[in-house]
């Protein structure tokens, strides 16, 4: 009989492999009887700046403008809402679901120079662009001197 050395570490990497092996398991979409993914997400968004204002652009797919909410409270703009599952197809014939469904809620930060009042929103083609108009900033006004 020979001997072996103990190595308490060749115990962990067993025990690591196969947590890999459980967590690959567990997210491999792949698999039959895949669990429904439903809850809590939040949309994709685009910032950017013009001259005139700052936009912000959210990918709201299949939500009804009646469930989307745009707030602006202490300098801070909310956007938020549903996506409700159409109830057209039975949970058990899915094959597959990978958009997320439920709640969202995303928030932002606004610069001090946002004329708050004149705020715009606009939703086409799942694309909800809020348009957030700057203030008109005070130019520096060059006086000219006459000379008697």
């Amino acid at each position: 009989m020979a001997l072996v050395k103990y190595n308490p570490l060749r115990e962990l990497r067993g025990m690591q492999e196969q947590m890999n092996r459980l967590l690959n398991l567990s997210w491999n979409h792949d698999l039959a009887g895949e669990d429904l993914k439903e809850g809590l997400w939040q949309p994709a968004v685009d910032i950017y700046e013009t001259e005139d204002s700052i936009v912000i652009k959210a990918e709201l797919p299949d939500v009804e403008q009646k469930d989307i909410e745009v707030r602006i409270e202490d300098n801070t703009l909310t956007l938020k809402g549903e996506r409700k599952h159409g109830g057209e197809v039975k949970k058990e014939n899915y094959h597959r679901i990978e958009r997320y469904f439920g709640f969202f809620q995303r928030s932002f930060s606004l610069p001090a120079n946002i004329q708050q009042d004149n705020v715009s929103a606009t939703c086409d083609r799942g694309v909800l662009t809020i348009t957030l108009p700057k203030k008109e900033e005070t130019k520096p006004k060059q006086i000219k001197v006459d000379v008697k």
